[in-house]
């Protein structure tokens, strides 16, 4: 398939293993980096880019994105579902370690709390913050519904007030849309990328989050574009990503939303989305820097 749009992400994985910039990183393992990289991924006809090349684990995206679009911030929601997404980075020794003085698996004002309570002041995780802040999410989709043209359809989960509170800062920080017609499409600007096991996800859960808006401002899903600022491979993925690019990719699966009457956010359940057709080739394991 010379034209399938996965050769994109595969492209990327190739420029930075061969043209990219060794550095240190914050981790100790040590990246090879680009600056500045784009993607665009088709949502039409009910796309999903679940990239193929490797087998990708739907189930946690797709489970973190409705906690993230719920404002929730407890680790151990997740942990319940099985999804360990966010492990590494919410145990007590790994809170020591960056300087942050709360109990495990509370992650702190991250993505969730920011989209829905932008400027609240965060106390816990289990604290209930209805109706503190902005709720930026919501915001937008009343300004799509009701103002389509505008060019302020954004939502940021960089706030430089608490970055120092959040288990870690936004990697995926702002996100836009735009209307035109009786089609959606999003923009996503990421500042720092992890090609092999971070970039996979954000594609997909994107992807996701523009079909919830669309489905709830009656619109079609048209595009994800997706902007990476520090866009790098860790060193230790190096050897399986060689082996991911010489992999064919497949077709993308479909995604289908149940017949039901969506009027909020948090109408949304897992079981709601329906995944059709989703062929992969097999697992390849990488180790999460932390």
């Amino acid at each position: 398939m010379a034209n399938h749009e996965e050769k994109q992400y595969l492209e990327m994985i190739r420029r930075c293993i061969e043209e990219g910039e060794f550095q240190d990183d914050r981790t100790g393992t040590g990246t090879y980096g680009l600056f500045g990289t784009q993607m665009r991924y088709s949502l039409e006809n009910n796309k999903l880019p679940l990239l193929t090349t490797k087998k990708v684990a739907y189930k946690s995206i797709l489970e973190e994105l409705l906690f993230f679009i719920r404002g929730q911030t407890d680790n151990e929601i997740l942990k319940e579902k099985g999804v360990k997404i966010w492990n590494g980075n919410s145990t007590k020794e790994y809170f020591e370690k960056v300087g942050i003085n709360r109990e495990a698996n509370d992650l702190g004002p991250v993505y969730g709390f920011q989209w829905r309570h932008y400027g609240a002041a965060y106390e816990t995780c289990r604290t209930n913050y209805d109706g503190k802040g902005i709720d930026q999410l919501n915001d937008v989709i009343a300004q799509i519904k009701n103002n389509p043209a505008s060019r302020r359809h954004i939502v940021c989960a960089w706030n430089p007030m608490q970055l120092k509170e959040m288990a870690l800062p936004p990697c995926h920080t702002l996100f836009h849309f735009k209307v035109y017609g009786n089609k959606l499409s999003c923009i996503l600007y990421q500042r720092s990328g992890d090609v092999g096991l971070g970039v996979p996800f954000n594609i997909a859960s994107y992807s996701l989050l523009t079909i919830i808006v669309a489905k709830l401002c009656n619109l079609e899903p048209n595009e994800f574009i997706h902007f990476i600022g520090d866009t790098h491979v860790y060193k230790d993925h190096v050897e399986p990503l060689k082996q991911q690019i010489k992999r064919e990719p497949f077709d993308f699966p479909k995604l289908r939303l149940r017949n039901k009457d969506y009027q909020k956010l948090e109408d949304f359940e897992y079981d709601d989305f329906i995944l059709e057709d989703y062929k992969s080739h097999g697992t390849i394991k990488m180790n999460m820097s932390v």
